[in-house]
Order: structure tokens, then sequence, then C-alpha cells
């Protein structure tokens, strides 16, 4: 069996780009009598997996240059990726992510990861424009229409996309996701204080991360908002908040974070931005941390939590989508509309030094749960359905 992959997500920094070559790694590596050709709008900057096929359809523009807020791929750069997807002679044909979707005219069963509906639940928080809800959703229309099989990586998720967008159940395969092997338990004190200098955190500091996209959705601004009440109960607290902040992907609101991190003269100089870091510093800081905070609206999965758990690190995060079916029991919760549950659960866990330790021990366990060998063997499972082989 050959399985043709869309991998115009392949340079995503994380998000797509990590599901995208996390996955293919995994396939690459099960000796399950399928192989691979990776379908690349231009040639790759990042390695890919030996034994896997390569071909490079010749986009004028990258599926990563035209991510950002108002940006869009072009229709002729849609067109040659499916001349060259014709061209592979392939069983089915997957795409590991919806976003990054061209039409594909050909009679090749094809498999869509729909990672979630976040679009279709909070289109005034994803979209600027009316327009681009409009040309989402008539992309979405005929992403599901090509689909033989839907994939997606939760049940919330796939939950969602009978509710929203009206695929039957059983149309529906789950995958999962994984941490890379750099998160896990930091024992050497050497690089954890090198990590705190590096941050400019002080020994008794009581460090919360975030680690994200700033879409409007993620609800970052409500995290910073709740500093000050976090700051009067806890002084030691400090915020640090990791990831891509020049505003040239999706649509976000990182100036009017900076405006609010600035608002409060007691929280200004207890919030600061990190920038995107590479996985192995991402790995130490939540070594430093005393939990991730993942206040966000929906999630799809939620891979910084994952990452954090995998570090012995407990989660403090929203009450919904998918992030009670991944955290379980490595965390506490709160609803992400308000800001006094979030204030409330950051103090319980700051103040009660047994419960973080309690937390910290369920959330390696659950972590162990999860795998990419795991998702590859979902994954598999999806093609042979598509190809009427399951």
């Amino acid at each position: 069996m050959h399985v043709g992959i869309d991998a115009s997500a392949w340079e995503n920094e994380r998000g797509f780009g990590r599901f995208t070559r996390s996955l293919v790694d995994a396939l690459a590596r099960r000796d399950s009598g399928i192989s691979y050709t990776l379908l690349f709008d231009r040639a790759p900057g990042r390695e890919t997996p030996k034994g896997v096929a390569v071909r490079i359809a010749g986009a004028a523009r990258s599926m990563s240059q035209a991510s950002s807020g108002t940006g869009a791929r072009a229709g002729t750069d849609m067109l040659s990726m499916g001349r060259a997807a014709r061209g592979i002679d392939c069983d089915v044909f997957f795409y590991p992510a919806v976003y990054s979707y061209f039409p594909l005219l050909s009679r090749i069963p094809k498999v869509m990861c729909f990672h979630d509906t976040i679009p279709e639940r909070f289109p005034d928080l994803i979209f600027p424009s009316r327009r681009n809800f409009r040309l989402w959703q008539a992309k979405i229309w005929l992403a599901k229409m090509q689909a033989a099989r839907i994939m997606t990586v939760s049940q919330a998720s796939a939950d969602d996309l009978s509710r929203f967008l009206g695929i039957r159940a059983d149309r529906i395969d789950l995958t999962t996701e994984g941490a890379d092997p750099v998160f896990c338990p930091i024992a050497d004190a050497a690089i954890l204080a090198a990590t705190r200098a590096r941050h400019a955190i002080a020994l008794d500091d009581q460090v919360l991360t975030y680690i994200g996209g700033f879409n409007r959705h993620k609800n970052v601004l409500r995290l910073i908002e709740a500093m000050p009440a976090i700051l009067a109960e806890c002084p030691r607290a400090r915020l640090i908040i990791v990831g891509r902040t020049t505003g040239d992907r999706f649509w976000d609101n990182i100036d009017e974070l900076r405006a609010g991190a600035s608002a409060d003269a007691r929280s200004s100089d207890r919030i600061s931005f990190a920038g995107e870091i590479s996985d192995a510093q991402m790995a130490q800081l939540l070594n430093c941390s005393a939990a991730l905070v993942f206040p966000s609206l929906w999630e799809g999965f939620g891979l910084p939590a994952l990452e954090a758990m995998s570090c012995a690190t407990p989660v403090l995060a929203s009450n919904r989508g998918s992030l009670p079916e991944v955290i379980g029991d490595g965390g506490l919760y709160f609803d992400p509309r308000s800001t006094g549950e979030l204030v409330a659960r950051t103090v319980e866990i700051l103040k009660d030094a047994r419960l973080r330790d309690r937390l910290s021990g369920q959330a390696l366990a659950r972590a162990a749960q999860f795998n990419w060998d795991k998702a590859a063997e979902m994954a598999e499972t999806s093609f042979r359905k598509a190809a009427g082989k399951g």
C-alpha cells in the first residue's frame, strides 16, 4: 500500500507542522507494509525521514508564507499541488491538516485530518473579515465532500465534527498525538540554574508558563489580566509567555497582550514574553515551572499540555474542548470565561506544595499514555479503511 501525504505544513514551527513531522516520522519507522511519498509545495528546509520519497510541486509561495492573518494561498499554487498529487501513484492521499487542503481531482481515496472546529465555533475570533470566513467555509465543504475518511485527534473534536460540520460518526477515525522525548523531567541542577538565569527567574519565584499561539480564542489576555489578583495572594508568582510575538502568523492580538501586560504596575515586571524558543529550552523552562497555564476557550488536542505533563509539570487548564480528555488528573480546571476561577485555581496550586507534588506525579503518569507510535498505528487503520482494506 502506498500513501501520498500533503507536506505543505512541514515548515510550520509547531501546531500542524509538529503533527505532520512527528506522525510521518512514526509512520516511517513502522514495518507495516505501507510506503509513503511526501508532497511539498517548495523544497523543505527540514530533514525528512529516511525511506520516505519526496516530490516538490514548485509552488510560487509556500503554505507557511501564506498563513498570516489576512494571507491566503494563491489559486495557482493550489492547482500546482493538485497536479503534482495526481502524478503520485498512490492508493490513498492523506492531508495531515485540512488547513493546508488543496483540491485533488482524482479517484484516489482521501483521508482528511480535521484537528478541530474552532473556526466554526468562534468565527469572529479567528477571521479578520466575513469574507475570510466564507472562503474557509467553501474550502471546508469541498474537503469534506472529497474525503473518504475523516481523521481527528480527540473524541471532543470528533463530536464537534458531527455537531458543526454534519459529518457522520462512522466516517470519523481517531488518532492521537505525543510529546517529543526532549520533554522529560530534568534533575541536572546546572541546567535548571542556567534556565533560571536565561529567564531572570529568582530562586523563590513561582513560575507560571504559557506556551502557544496568540489567536483570540487562546484567551491569553484573560490570563494577563488575572495576574494582579494572583500576585495579591502569591507575590512571587511570575508569568512567562512563550510563542511567536512577531504577529505574522494567523490573526492574533499580540499588541493587545503587550498593552495588558504593562497596564498594572504590580504585575508589569512579573510578566515576560520569551518569544519562540527551542524544544529543549521549552522543556527546561517547564521543569522550572510550578504549572503550565492553558486558558484556551477551546482546543482540538492541546499539545503543550502533554509536553508539560511529560516534564512532570501540572497543568492549570480550561475545562472546555479536548483539554480534560488529554490532561485527565494531571491538573486543575477552571471556566475560561471566569477570571475568578482562573485566579482561584492558580492560587490553590501555588500555595499548596503537597497538591503540586501529587499533580506532578499524576501528570507524568498521564503523559505516558500518549505517544506518536500509537498515533501512527491509528492513522494506518484510517488509511486502510479509506482504501477498502480495513
